[in-house]
């Protein structure tokens, strides 16, 4: 089994050492994980070209952008489940973000029953940022799973809450669970 974690911050802060220890927990049960840094990838925007979706057969289910999300395709596919972290920029998720789930639509009719947890952590309020999170999954028809939220100001803030550790040891362990299931 396996669990990718998609990072939508442009730093690395708390929104990364939270996917982070959430990914060394579910490790720890024997499953597989892997940390995407969206920051560190070329990916364009959706142009809404519909070409994924309208296409004929050879188009259907591809996108006809070329950068970076197609090496990403496989791997979101082959997850059993996945960890969507996100800093939250007036209430809201990151754009970073946003336009990574943009891109998925090629394959969102294929991620169906994929168990799903959220991260986001935020300045001041969370805002709908975990809200938008569980519209994205359930659009896809994932499992939604739970979320672990954090107040945070500076980019090791994050880190040095115990009780947001044992909040992200017990998210993990309901990931876990989900998979098993």
């Amino acid at each position: 089994m396996k669990v990718i974690g998609i990072c939508g911050s442009p730093r690395k802060g708390n929104t990364e050492w939270m996917l982070g220890k959430l990914l060394e927990e579910v490790a720890q049960s024997g499953v597989e994980t892997e940390l995407i840094l969206l920051r560190k990838l070329a990916i364009k925007g959706c142009d809404g070209c519909l070409s994924c979706e309208l296409g004929g057969k050879e188009r259907k289910g591809h996108c006809r952008i070329h950068d970076d999300m197609q090496s990403i395709y496989p791997k979101l596919l082959a997850a059993d489940g996945w960890a969507l972290g996100t800093p939250v920029y007036f209430e809201l998720l990151s754009g970073m973000l946003k336009n990574f789930m943009d891109r998925t639509c090629p394959i969102w009719t294929k991620l169906e029953g994929k168990p799903v947890v959220g991260i986001a952590v935020a300045e001041e309020g969370i805002g709908k940022a975990v809200e938008n999170l569980r519209t994205y999954s359930s659009i896809c028809g994932m499992q939604w799973v739970g979320q672990v939220t954090a107040l945070a100001k500076t980019p090791k803030q994050a880190s040095k809450d115990k009780g947001l550790e044992n909040r992200l040891e017990k998210l993990a362990s309901k990931l876990v669970n989900a998979l098993k299931a």
